[in-house]
């Protein structure tokens, strides 16, 4: 986001944290919140003229905050109703922006959830449960097929992952499945993967490598690109035999090349030229 959409993601992720989840039971209900809060992203997602209208810098705040109080007054807990007002009341420049920050004040909440040291847990069970969806074309057909029901997708997703993952990995790949937002289905896991991280205040490292990582090549790499990026590096490390040799880092929309396939490649783009 950019400009005036900016600052008001800051200043409702500030009223999340001080207004709704500084309280002491806030981890206990969090993932409730979380869950109310992506109810109603998929609410305003079909709904066109109110999303638009919400977004609407001609219309107060006030108006704004007391239409949605009309709609969600008694179907949601009254803290969801909190950061939906927060999230409406503040100006964006697009009914995007918008959308996507209350999906993000969801994710945030679900995180909030989780136990400080298990992030690095939730971070690994959504990389791993991207890349079994690469990998196994049938199970990506039949959660992203045209035309099945929200719930039959979400029923499966829980069948799959029930008593396996933390339960807030669990509801993140459910909204994922369930409403991609446009997105591919490893868009929006990859997404939410970047949100946890950025919630940790740490990048994501995806490496790619031919053959397994010993804990201590791990931590040294963690090492040296945190000193390069000056914040704490969460590694997802993938095995990909197909690179024969070296490294293929990725953190954001940086890759940094180090494969002997690579290396081939390049040499034969060359030798093309």
């Amino acid at each position: 986001m950019r400009g005036i959409s900016r600052s008001s993601l800051a200043e409702v992720t500030r009223r999340l944290d001080t207004n709704v989840l500084a309280s002491a039971d806030a981890a206990q209900h969090a993932l409730s919140l979380g869950g109310e809060l992506f109810e109603v992203v998929t609410l305003l997602g079909g709904e066109h003229t109110l999303r638009r209208w919400l977004a609407d810098q001609a219309n107060s705040s006030e108006d704004k905050t007391a239409l949605i109080g009309r709609i969600l007054e008694g179907k949601v807990s009254p803290s969801t109703v909190i950061v939906v007002s927060d999230v409406v009341a503040q100006p964006w420049s697009t009914a995007r922006d918008m959308q996507d920050a209350l999906e993000r004040m969801a994710v945030y909440a679900t995180v909030a959830s989780v136990e400080g040291g298990r992030l690095d847990e939730l971070e690994d069970e959504l990389f791993r449960f991207q890349r079994i969806v690469v990998a196994e074309p049938d199970l990506r057909a039949a959660l992203t097929r045209d035309g099945v029901d929200h719930s039959h997708r979400r029923s499966l997703v829980e069948n799959l992952l029930s008593g396996k993952v933390n339960a807030a990995t669990s509801a993140l790949v459910a909204q994922a499945v369930t409403n991609p937002r446009g997105r591919t289905l490893e868009q929006a896991l990859d997404n939410f993967g970047q949100l946890v991280a950025e919630r940790a205040q740490r990048y994501i490292a995806v490496v790619r490598t031919a053959h397994a990582l010993s804990e201590d090549r791990q931590e040294r790499l963690r090492a040296l690109l945190s000193r390069k990026y000056g914040r704490d590096i969460h590694l997802n490390i993938e095995v990909a035999p197909e690179i024969l040799g070296g490294l293929s880092i990725q953190v954001g929309d940086e890759v940094i090349d180090g494969t002997i396939a690579g290396r081939i490649a390049e040499v034969q783009r060359r030798l093309a030229g």
